[in-house]
């Protein structure tokens, strides 16, 4: 029995699901043809514009008849009962009953006379109910004078006959008249009434019948030619649009189809040669001067940006042998600094200092270049990134107390062993770390470990000086810095994060950075486990549920095993 009562439920869902999927792709359909929506545009405007004048054209041909119509049938029916008056005055009519006669005789020379008249009621004043007998012409309608003449009609008649005794006056009201011959078809028609003067026996209620069958059918006539044309004027709007749409939205899929193929780097692509002076030809000619510009400016571009690099290179190797020549010297200089005076001996430390920076530079603008020469390889083993991460941060203490960085490790309990470059690696975690301890400001700085089945990651938090939106957009270009005017204990020439975003991109990651003014930033470096695996999400949240840190101490916190309980000394950190 369940079954029986859930099939319904289930087809009612089924046709639902499959109702809400052709909707769905019929909007996708209208939104991305250009075409459709112009078809669609003028096709609607059509149909008001039709409508609007179809309904103005069938009124104006409806009021123009019906008016003329009645016009016509009051005149007949005025002309008819002045008739009858003087007829009634002309006889000698001495009782009631030749008084009938004579209304019989007069009405049937009224429906002899007049073609457009469907039959004459003659009807006494005081008879409130009259019956069939007092239908003198024709028998075969007496069946519909109760409803031919309402009781509205005889008293609005007798009121215009009740008033100042006028008899000329008529009164008229639309109503259906039914065919004898067929009882279930009913035409519009009209009655109208009066009053008839019959000397000596008063004034009797005279009501004429007239059918509007033949203006129907001329309306219906007319309504049937104005929807074959408004069908005609539709299509036709629909050829049409469809052909100026076709001659004119084409170029443009043309242009965006070339338009794609160039930004996938394919710049010999053209428009096909159009020959004319118009809009058309314009665009296409237009179209490919442009690209015929970009294509040159994009090539020298290139060959100004190799120029560039292989000038990179070549005086980055140059500088190699000099740089040790001095790098010798500056150690033989740095060795004896005790034998020199003190200004001599400061001297010799700042030139060691310097130096290091020197080759810190010299290395940044290699590795650069190897990137951009795509001759940077990927050494890649398995490896424990959590062990890379200690080994970094052990590196980092020495900063970290001389800048009095509260420093802490969150280390997750499974492996986070991946298919990585251990020196790529350690040197993208260190360079992130040694930022967030600089730009920490003395509070806390936090490294999380974490892993799922297909990737792991590295989250480094500091709580310092954050950065702004516009900053946090540049924050991996080259030789940029969030503030050039700070003062860096450990140098940099602000090539170290995009250095360290090409290492992800070789690994397949992503590095990625939220910032926030004040409240400091979050680095994430997300990889996969082994090569070919496609990251789509990573396993540790990028922007941290709360902005306060959760290490209050001055003291860096000894750094746990990767696996294993924490011990009770350790702060267990994680970022919310």
């Amino acid at each position: 029995m369940p079954r029986v009562t859930s099939w319904p439920r289930r087809s009612i869902a089924r046709a639902r699901i499959a109702i809400v999927r052709l909707v769905r792709r019929a909007v996708h359909a209208f939104r991305a043809s250009l075409r459709l929506r112009i078809m669609a545009s003028a096709l609607a405007i059509g149909v008001v514009a039709v409508a609007v004048l179809g309904l103005y054209l069938s009124t104006s041909v409806r009021d123009g008849m019906v008016e003329r119509r009645l016009e016509s049938i009051m005149n007949e029916s005025a002309a008819l009962t002045a008739d009858a008056n003087q007829e009634f005055r002309s006889s000698a009519v001495a009782d009631e009953q030749q008084a009938l006669l004579l209304m019989s005789s007069v009405a049937e020379r009224i429906l002899a006379s007049a073609s457009s008249v469907e039959a004459v009621f003659v009807v006494h004043p005081l008879d409130t109910q009259p019956q069939v007998s007092d239908v003198i012409i024709p028998d075969s309608m007496g069946a519909q004078q109760n409803t031919l003449l309402t009781a509205d009609l005889r008293r609005e008649n007798a009121a215009l006959r009740e008033r100042d005794g006028a008899t000329g006056e008529q009164v008229m009201q639309f109503t259906e008249v039914r065919d004898p011959g067929q009882s279930n078809r009913a035409e519009p028609g009209v009655v109208v009434g009066t009053s008839l003067q019959v000397p000596r026996f008063g004034p009797y209620e005279i009501y004429y019948v007239y059918s509007l069958q033949a203006e129907q059918e001329t309306l219906t006539f007319v309504h049937r030619v104005l929807g074959i044309g408004a069908a005609f004027v539709l299509l036709l709007i629909g050829l049409i649009t469809a052909l100026v749409s076709r001659q004119t939205v084409a170029p443009v899929t043309r242009a965006a189809a070339v338009a794609e193929r160039l930004a996938d780097g394919r710049l010999d692509e053209r428009l096909p040669d159009v020959t004319g002076i118009d809009e058309m030809a314009t665009l296409s000619r237009s179209f490919n001067a442009m690209a015929d510009s970009l294509q040159q400016q994009i090539q020298q571009m290139e060959e100004l940006s190799a120029a560039q690099r292989r000038f990179v290179s070549d005086v980055s190797h140059e500088l190699r042998t000099p740089l040790t020549t001095i790098r010798m010297a500056g150690d033989v200089i740095h060795a004896a600094r005790d034998q020199l005076s003190a200004d001599v001996s400061r001297s010799a430390e700042l030139l060691t200092d310097q130096i290091e920076r020197f080759e810190g530079l010299l290395s940044d603008l290699l590795e650069i270049s190897r990137f951009d020469a795509g001759a940077a390889v990927l050494d890649a083993e398995r490896r424990d990134l959590g062990d890379v991460v200690m080994s970094v941060v052990q590196m980092a203490r020495p900063l970290a107390e001389n800048k009095n960085v509260p420093l802490s490790v969150r280390l997750p309990d499974g492996d986070t062993v991946a298919d990585i470059d251990p020196r790529r690696i350690e040197r993208i975690v260190r360079n992130l770390v040694v930022n967030a301890i600089e730009h920490s400001e003395g509070r806390p700085v936090e490294v999380t470990v974490g892993q799922d089945a297909g990737a792991v990651a590295v989250v480094v938090r500091d709580f310092g000086v954050g950065m702004t939106k516009p900053e946090v957009e540049h924050v991996f270009d080259r030789f940029w810095r969030a503030d050039p005017a700070r003062a860096r204990t450990t140098g940099g020439s602000g090539l170290g994060l995009a250095i360290a975003q090409e290492d992800a991109r070789l690994h397949a990651g992503r590095l990625e950075v939220w910032a926030r003014p004040g409240r400091g930033a979050s680095f994430r470096l997300t990889l996969p486990r082994r090569a070919g695996i496609r990251l789509d999400s990573s396993p540790i949240p990028l922007v941290p549920d709360s902005h306060e840190p959760q290490v209050t101490t001055d003291q860096i916190p000894v750094v746990h095993p990767p696996t294993g309980p924490s011990p009770t000394t350790i702060p267990d950190l994680e970022i919310r």
